[in-house]
């Protein structure tokens, strides 16, 4: 082929394109008609419904998403203690082996150093998990970490409004306090 007849070929491939472009405009004025213009309330009415669409379809994945993580919060809940329950489950067995144990003992120094080791145990279990308890004596008296059960007269002014006994310890779980320690305050 020569140059001229690739010439003469590329310009009919041209014009055969331009053509079929012409074709497919007619034929989609045909199909589809001039555009009509579209009235402004209507075009607002349609803006409005498709709007009112994307919120009701947001509230509703939102109300799902809501569901499903207050569901998984309550599984969560449920099964959070299970881990703890099962280590504190071999301290019940050992409690229970102390019982029979202990109703055949006649010395009483084996039987306190097994209450002991089962507190042991017990403490060392909890403060695995985060639990910690506090000791409050001889400390100054503070509303936010103390609960006063009463208050007892001090000679010496360094007691004052200081902690002079421990009714019951305090804990903190994971540095929280989740039990006030009982106190009694000197004054």
């Amino acid at each position: 082929m020569s140059a001229k007849e690739e010439e003469e070929q590329i310009r009919d491939n041209q014009e055969e394109i331009l053509n079929n472009e012409r074709v497919d405009e007619e034929n989609s004025e045909k199909e589809f008609g001039e555009a009509e213009p579209i009235d402004p309330i209507e075009k607002l009415e349609n803006d409005i419904l498709e709007e009112k669409n994307q919120y009701l379809r947001l509230y509703a994945e939102f109300e799902n998403f809501r569901r499903r993580t207050a569901k998984e919060r309550i599984e969560l809940i449920s099964t959070a203690s299970a881990d703890i329950i099962k280590d504190i489950l071999t301290i019940l067995d050992d409690f229970e082996r102390a019982i029979q144990s202990n109703e055949k003992a006649e010395d009483l120094t084996a039987v306190k150093e097994g209450f002991h080791i089962l507190h042991n145990k017990l403490a060392k279990i909890l403060e695995g998990k985060g639990l910690k308890s506090f000791d409050s004596l001889g400390q100054k008296f503070d509303a936010d970490k103390h609960e006063a059960i009463a208050q007892v007269p001090v000679e010496e002014k360094n007691k004052k409004g200081t902690v002079i006994d421990v009714v019951e310890k305090g804990y903190a779980l994971n540095e929280k306090i989740i039990r006030h320690p009982k106190v009694v305050v000197g004054n």
